[in-house]
């Protein structure tokens, strides 16, 4: 009972944490045309940078930029995050899943398995929430700036048709998956 009541109390510190960090880049997208020392702060750093990379060639230079953050994300994930235990943790989900697929026709007894996952699922998330706080103001900071620089560029599409926001988000997900795989990254 006092290992639960431990256990809840740190699952509780890591969502006040990741909530903290939520506000504050949720104020900072919402407030960025207020924000002026941090809005041209981000543009003195990424238009000379990324913003010369995506001028220099559309696809080429996002491509880039995309697969510079999803490196980013993927590092961040991979050092802030205790690997080891969370490969043992997704372990014992997977058994605990190939467990409840033999009981499928028995509802009490799949009810009794669950139960018995969420404290492993609950585990996997404190832990990935860790690498998320590294990342997540600088995504809001990236976006704001992504929508200004677009904006400024005349909002082109990508493969004639394709918005910058489903570009990155394809891309990154394509890149992080491999990169994940790659940095063998839990």
């Amino acid at each position: 009972m006092e290992q639960d009541m431990s256990k809840e109390g740190s699952l509780n510190k890591v969502f006040l944490i990741m909530s903290i960090f939520m506000v504050i880049s949720l104020s900072i997208a919402f407030l960025w045309d207020s924000l002026l020392i941090v809005k041209n702060f981000v543009h003195a750093i990424l238009d000379p940078t990324f913003g010369a990379m995506i001028q220099w060639n559309l696809t080429l230079g996002m491509l880039v930029v995309v697969f510079i953050m999803a490196l980013l994300t993927t590092l961040a994930q991979k050092y802030a995050t205790d690997q080891e235990t969370l490969k043992e943790l997704k372990q014992d989900q997977k058994e605990i899943q190939k467990e409840m697929n033999k009981y499928k026709q028995d509802p009490q007894k799949m009810l009794e398995i669950q139960k018995s996952l969420m404290p492993t699922t609950m585990k996997i998330m404190e832990l990935s929430m860790r690498g998320s706080m590294f990342t997540i103001i600088p995504f809001i900071l990236l976006f704001r700036w992504f929508m200004d620089f677009f904006e400024t560029i005349g909002n082109p599409k990508f493969f004639g048709f394709m918005t910058w926001f489903w570009f990155y988000l394809i891309f990154v997900m394509i890149f992080s998956s491999i990169l994940r795989k790659a940095l063998k990254v839990a």
